[in-house]
């Protein structure tokens, strides 16, 4: 299988996709290999240990990110910073003490049962300064220019309409907002895989976009002064050995106006 054949109508896509994330949010599918312990795996895509300390372990165990665009933002307290496709909330709550009580965190992500997930895990651990809505991050439920800071991982790669989805985040972001991105990439020919993993990778490849397709529709949504911060290969335990190498994790930065120098 090449992960190119067969790309799905985007709402086939989309309602695909809820129905997998909905099943890792009720822990009746992984999309990780059996035995993975889930702060390891996220200290291996970035996270510290230091910045997992006070996030709830089932946030972790549905946690489907690809790298940490938390380790970019700099937030400062009062700020309101937005997670693109927050899922169990993993970086909605280690956001959370950095904005402090005087700012907030709002989670969006299109799938009810994550949603729900995020919403016990708060309020079981008591996090006051979070919210999660229920949407899709191309038409997002929020006012213009109501946030400072945009994160998103591992979530825009799928989206059918991917400068739809950066103009919403351009559209919500203040003057000032910066927009901080932890995605995955392809480069060159796919080969044809197998082994545990290979339908979810065929699925995800069916929608994932070069590099140059992705910086692009960053750019037409208006988005300024983009910058890779990072760029290596991917090597997750879940990836099939024979993708290491075409699958390109990134880390972005981009500003809703051009910065000074």
């Amino acid at each position: 299988m090449s992960g190119r054949e067969g790309v799905r109508h985007p709402r086939k896509t989309k309602e695909f996709w809820k129905k997998r994330y909905g099943r890792a949010a009720s822990e009746e599918e992984s999309f990780l290999p059996e035995g993975t312990d889930p702060v390891q795996r996220a200290m291996a895509i970035g996270y510290s240990e230091r910045e997992l300390k006070n996030v709830p372990e089932s946030a972790l165990t549905a946690g489907l990110g690809c790298g940490n665009p938390m380790a970019l933002a700099d937030l400062k307290g009062g700020e309101t910073v937005l997670d693109l496709g927050s899922g169990a909330g993993l970086d909605v709550f280690v956001a959370s003490p950095r904005v402090g009580p005087k700012g907030k965190v709002i989670g969006v992500d299109m799938t009810p049962e994550m949603v729900e997930k995020a919403r016990a895990v708060a309020a079981k651990a008591r996090f006051r300064n979070v919210e999660f809505k229920l949407g899709e991050i191309e038409n997002l439920p929020l006012a213009d220019g109501s946030v400072d800071v945009i994160v998103s991982n591992c979530v825009i790669s799928q989206c059918p309409d991917k400068t739809a989805a950066f103009t919403e985040a351009f559209r919500v972001l203040r003057p000032t907002g910066r927009l901080l991105i932890s995605d995955l990439v392809t480069a060159g020919r796919i080969p044809r895989f197998a082994g545990p993993h290979a339908e979810v990778w065929a699925d995800w490849l069916a929608g994932a976009p070069r590099k140059r397709e992705y910086l692009d529709a960053m750019k037409r949504a208006g988005f300024r002064h983009v910058t890779i911060v990072s760029e290596r290969r991917y090597a997750g335990p879940e990836i099939p050995d024979v993708l290491k190498g075409k699958i390109i994790s990134l880390h972005l930065r981009a500003y809703k106006q051009r910065q000074s120098t």
